[in-house]
């Protein structure tokens, strides 16, 4: 059974927070060729792996002489975590920070069965090997350096996700924002449609055209809007006749609009926060259901500025 202190426990959370930054910052960086500061946080621990090596030291508790048995709480409560873990967050942060979806028996993304049966094998590493060691080191140290020591990671720590959560929900916004900047572009297309269209055959044509183009991606609205607000314009000046000074003033109307949606979404995906964009650097794999272009257009803008500033440097 463990018998540890508060400090202990809150000492040995730390730990696993580490150490599962670095197994995922190796993976991820190797994977990817380049050095990955992976997590949610900009500090070097993960805390899903401290939660995760708190709850596995528990569920196996009671079953310390059975193998079998650490092996089925681990798969069971690592599992577990995690899903609540997955759907807690993305329910808050619109965002998956991982995703199973492409795997199979997966559940909803969040969870899949390899990942279930290498936890069970990760608990058992972790109550018959790396535990053990870890805590006689742990218990060598004196309580009075081992308090100041895991009293300050707390300080760190604490700041550190209050500034990481911050950045989470400032992306969240921004992809909320963005998604509605591309719904007001999307209407008023329809909008320049209708004025364009100066038959009831041809008005008809474009509702049918206007259907089949609901997912047209951001850059494709664009293109879209300023063809036709160049063609209305031209036709105004061939025929000015035509069109009655109604129609001319929603012209103008719209034209002011569209600029402003447009760079309205354009700031949006500024990358000068430095927080959101390490966020996004962090979690290069980082998925959105919802919010789909929106996160992929992010993470263009990122590595974008991420080149520019590396050439800059260069230069």
């Amino acid at each position: 059974m463990y018998q540890y202190s508060i400090i202990q426990w809150l000492f040995f959370f730390y730990f696993y927070s580490f150490f599962g930054w670095c197994f995922e910052s190796a993976y991820v960086s190797i994977s990817k060729k380049r050095f990955v500061n992976r997590g949610f946080m900009r500090g070097p621990f993960l805390p899903l792996y401290g939660t995760g090596g708190i709850m596995m030291l528990l569920v196996s508790m009671p079953f310390q002489d059975n193998i079998y048995m650490v092996y089925v709480a681990g798969c069971l409560g690592a599992t577990a975590l995690e899903y609540v873990t997955g759907v807690v967050m993305e329910a808050l942060f619109k965002v998956r920070y991982w995703d199973y979806s492409d795997r199979k028996f997966n559940f909803q993304g969040h969870i899949c069965l390899s990942s279930s049966l290498a936890w069970g094998f990760l608990t058992i590493f972790m109550t018959e090997f790396l535990h053990k060691q870890v805590e006689k080191i742990v218990l060598l140290i004196p309580n009075g350096v081992l308090t100041v020591v895991t009293l300050f990671l707390t300080a760190f720590i604490f700041s550190d996700f209050s500034l990481s959560f911050k950045a989470a929900m400032d992306l969240r916004d921004v992809l909320i924002q963005m998604e509605k900047a591309k719904a007001e572009l999307m209407r008023l297309q329809k909008r320049l449609d209708v004025v364009i269209a100066v038959t009831e055959e041809e008005l008809l044509q474009r509702k049918e055209d206007m259907s089949d183009n609901l997912e047209m991606k951001v850059e494709d609205i664009r293109a879209s809007i300023e063809t036709k607000l160049e063609n209305l314009r031209d036709r105004v000046l061939e025929r000015p006749s035509d069109y009655s000074d109604r129609v001319k003033a929603e012209m103008k109307e719209l034209f002011t609009r569209y600029r402003r949606y447009d760079d309205e979404r354009r700031n949006l995906t500024s990358m000068k926060d430095f927080f959101r964009r390490n966020l996004i650097r962090s979690n290069p794999d980082m998925r959105s259901v919802k919010f789909e272009e929106a996160l992929e257009e992010l993470k263009k803008k990122a590595i974008k500025y991420r080149s520019q500033k590396e050439s800059e440097k260069e230069v």
